[in-house]
């Protein structure tokens, strides 16, 4: 995948995962963006450890994985915000 497809599917994995988990996460666009990358990334690395391969373009698999990912960074920005 390209740099621009990383970007819409952290995006949208990003927007997702808030949709899931709504509470006062005070992130904007960037940062939303930012922890959907992080999220895709996360779960592709997790995905690559039980020796599945999840990241392979910009499909359903790839936008359920990097989502699931964006929950769990979620969850731990959570925890470190609330410090």
């Amino acid at each position: 995948m390209g740099i621009l497809s990383w970007i819409v599917v952290g995006l949208v994995a990003g927007l997702l995962a808030k949709w899931i988990m709504p509470g006062d996460q005070k992130a904007g666009f960037f940062l939303t963006t930012g922890l959907g990358i992080v999220g895709a990334l996360l779960g592709g690395g997790i995905m690559s450890l039980i020796g599945k391969e999840a990241i392979t373009g910009f499909n359903l698999t790839t936008l359920l994985v990097a989502t699931a990912g964006a929950v769990l960074v979620l969850v731990v920005y959570g925890m470190i915000k609330k410090r």
